[in-house]
């Protein structure tokens, strides 16, 4: 059998190091990083048509799409009009995520939990706005932002200022044609992911990621510096509320609106008093969060992505690890912001078996790997105990270098708080 995955990002390394478990099988990536070039056979295709093509001529059995941007796009669409088998949601489906307002209204419309909101599409009515509510408040992009399009602001002039950055100075380009302002919910955030075949919906084990940049939670929104699963703060009642009110509701929803959702449904949750409320959905694997769940996940994925794709997800039964996984993502030095690449990474084969490690901006070169991207590499064990998966995890970043390397130091750190 013949798996392609699209990506190259940690995320992919994560699903082409899973997917390896299995030997039966033969991996393809485009177009892949320094890493996964170790257990695939990479190549780099730079659009749809590209990516369709090869997997025609390569008699490719699976393909399994990484980042939003291609699902958003109509990867699966222009796939499967040519008869081919691919992990993801359609154009429609995949809404969800490339539209925060869409999302936003099919919650309204469906009475699923979330955040207060109203949605402007000019500058002048949304600022207008803010003198009828009281700050914090978030202000979001309604298009995609590579997991940076929220911003939470403090004030009225921090909110202007949001407002003019994504609306009027396009610092998300096209996604701020439209935004989103919303109540600020307090709580602990979580991130469940789910295998979702169009009618049946199987929750992964819960996980939760670091979005700030710096330690404490402060700085920048970034993609994610770190992520632990399970969610200490998870527990088995809130999962029966999320899975019944929030995760079925939410594909059944998409279903009597016409649309057939298959993939990853991703919900991004923020456990408040007045119980769970969804902070947004996402229509993939999440990264980091999917190195830390796949390390937990004990069945072979390869049968649970095909049994998404054929809608037979009724017959399986998904394993847990019970143990507790960490993951710490060494970054370029500016990241979220400018940054450089290029630098050699040295350390990489000193670390012990206890560790994975998945690349993200990395390439080869030359027998070399080198930095070639904003979030670098994964730092990555499970153990019985968060504090034991942690200090595996630190004890290893010791040993890597590259120049203007950072990580954040409190990853795993204080869970119980």
């Amino acid at each position: 059998m013949k798996i392609l995955v699209v990506g190259q990002g940690g995320r992919e390394h994560a699903l082409v190091w899973k997917l390896s478990f299995d030997k039966e099988i033969e991996l393809f990536c485009t177009p892949g990083n320094g890493g996964i070039c170790e257990d695939a056979k990479c190549s780099v295709l730079t659009n749809i048509q590209d990516i369709l093509n090869f997997a025609v001529r390569e008699k490719i059995d699976l393909t399994v799409v990484g980042p939003e941007i291609y699902l958003a796009n109509g990867i699966v669409d222009e796939f499967e009009k040519h008869g081919l088998k691919v992990f993801g949601p359609n154009k429609k489906a995949a809404m969800i995520e490339s539209s925060k307002v869409f999302a936003k209204l099919l919650m309204s419309k469906y009475n699923i939990p979330t955040a207060k909101f109203e949605v402007f599409d000019n500058q002048i009515d949304a600022q207008k706005y803010l003198c009828k509510i009281d700050t914090p408040i978030v202000v979001k992009a309604d298009g995609l932002a590579a997991g940076k399009g929220a911003i939470v602001a403090k004030s009225k002039k921090d909110a202007y200022k949001a407002i003019d950055d994504i609306m009027n100075k396009k610092i998300f380009g096209e996604a701020g044609n439209k935004v989103i302002i919303e109540e600020f919910l307090q709580g602990k955030e979580v991130s469940v992911l789910a295998f979702c075949d169009g009618k049946t919906v199987i929750p992964m084990v819960s996980s939760m990621d670091y979005k700030r940049a710096c330690d404490n939670d402060r700085g920048p929104n970034t993609g994610g510096m770190g992520a632990i699963a399970p969610c200490p703060y998870y527990s088995k009642e809130t999962a029966e509320y999320v899975y019944h009110r929030i995760l079925t509701k939410t594909v059944k929803a998409l279903q009597d609106e016409g649309i057939e959702y298959k993939g990853v449904l991703y919900a991004g949750l923020m456990i408040t008093k007045d119980g769970p409320k969804v902070l947004e959905f996402n229509c993939r694997f999440g990264d980091p969060e999917t190195q830390v769940i796949l390390m937990l996940l004990k069945n072979n994925l390869v049968e649970i992505l095909q049994a998404t794709v054929e809608g037979s997800l009724n017959n399986r039964s998904i394993k847990w690890s019970d143990e507790k996984a960490v993951c710490v993502v060494l970054v370029s030095g500016g990241y979220p912001d400018s940054y450089k690449t290029g630098f050699e990474i040295s350390g990489l084969k000193s670390i012990e078996k206890d560790v994975v490690i998945f690349h993200a901006g990395t390439k080869k070169v030359d027998e070399k790997i080198l930095t070639n991207g904003g979030r670098v590499l994964n730092i990555c064990a499970k153990s019985q105990s968060y504090e034991q998966a942690r200090k595996v995890v630190y004890d290893a970043i010791k040993n890597i270098y590259f120049e203007n390397m950072y990580y954040r130091k409190d990853i795993a750190l204080n869970l119980y708080r």
